[in-house]
């Protein structure tokens, strides 16, 4: 494990104390650490208080903090793939559709009641939307569109599934069903329970397989397809393996936690340097990345606290804004 890694999981694992034990009902160290290593089943000889704690860190906070890594995990090498195969370091799942595609399909299958069927069809449905407008963006990647027809077709992408989600809202039978609809796409961890972390892990722990395992790949493609094809690497397949890992983990993401944008690409420009500009070692780092930022992130709006708590897609849209404006501005201005 590099340098960078090891620091990344050190602050990981500082920031997964620290959101397991703040809260309504503050809890130090002790009694954290005291809630995870003592099974739940364990109350006999426990007095209220502590079965208290353990029922607060357990069954409450530990599911938020599970959503936290695998999702900002997920966003986080995603978009750092992205960039990988579309050569554009401003491609990211948010930015260029792929999760207002993903929340797109999420609502459809909310709107005509196919979760009620099963639950797996929510991520299903979501990852099949994901797929599509991550296909489509390489498509036009291919025929050597430039970063701003790219990014164009990606906002084009991302209105158009947003129109059709708002349809959708707008024909809405019931208020209420509109309502959690909106609080939905605008994106939380808040309220959630293992049932949502047993939901995406599988499609998050896949995705991510096939993400990392991209590394080589990604290198080589760095210096152009006909220099990666010449060293041996399977263009065909690398991309396939992109698109189904981004469809995998955006889809799943936003199946639980709804649209979280900008994750992936705060994350892999604030670590590129530090791993010197190599795709490969960049994955890993971006997933680790992006489960510490998201995570921070939450922690922070618990911090701030309130009669209601802030949206967490509203906050990494806040924080995401002006970074993406800086990051264009400062491309223009090498550019001229």
């Amino acid at each position: 494990m590099s340098r960078l890694n090891a620091l990344l999981v050190l602050g990981l694992l500082a920031l997964v104390l620290l959101s397991l034990g703040i809260g309504a009902v503050p809890l130090s160290l002790h009694e954290v650490a005291g809630a995870l290593l003592r099974p739940l089943g364990e109350h006999a000889d426990l007095s209220d208080a502590l079965v208290q704690q353990r029922i607060i860190v357990n069954e409450i906070r530990l599911p938020r903090v599970l959503l936290a890594l695998l999702v900002g995990a997920s966003l986080g090498c995603a978009g750092a793939a992205l960039q990988g195969l579309l050569r554009n370091p401003l491609a990211e799942p948010g930015l260029l559709g792929v999760s207002s595609s993903a929340s797109l399909g999420a609502v459809l299958c909310l709107y005509y009641g196919l979760g009620a069927l099963s639950a797996w069809l929510l991520p299903l449905s979501a990852m099949a939307c994901a797929a599509l407008a991550t296909l489509l963006l390489y498509l036009l990647a291919r025929r050597r569109a430039g970063n701003l027809s790219l990014i164009l077709a990606g906002v084009a992408l991302s209105s158009l599934a947003a129109a059709l989600t708002s349809l959708a809202i707008n024909l809405a039978p019931n208020p209420t069903d509109m309502q959690d609809i909106v609080l939905w796409l605008m994106g939380s961890l808040n309220d959630r329970s293992f049932a949502d972390v047993r939901l995406c892990l599988p499609f998050v722990a896949v995705g991510l397989a096939l993400l990392l395992a991209c590394g080589r790949g990604l290198d080589a493609l760095s210096l152009g397809e006909d220099e990666a094809a010449s060293l041996g690497v399977n263009l065909t397949r690398l991309r396939s393996q992109i698109i189904i890992g981004t469809a995998l983990c955006v889809g799943a993401s936003v199946a639980v936690t709804g649209a979280i944008g900008f994750i992936g690409l705060l994350v892999p420009h604030l670590l590129r340097r530090f791993v010197d500009y190599h795709p490969s070692r960049l994955l890993l780092s971006s997933a680790l990345g992006g489960a510490m930022l998201l995570l921070a992130a939450d922690i922070l709006l618990r911090l701030l606290g309130g009669e209601r708590e802030l949206m967490l897609g509203v906050v990494t849209a806040l924080l995401g804004a002006p970074f993406f404006l800086a990051l264009v501005l400062r491309r223009r201005g090498v550019a001229a």
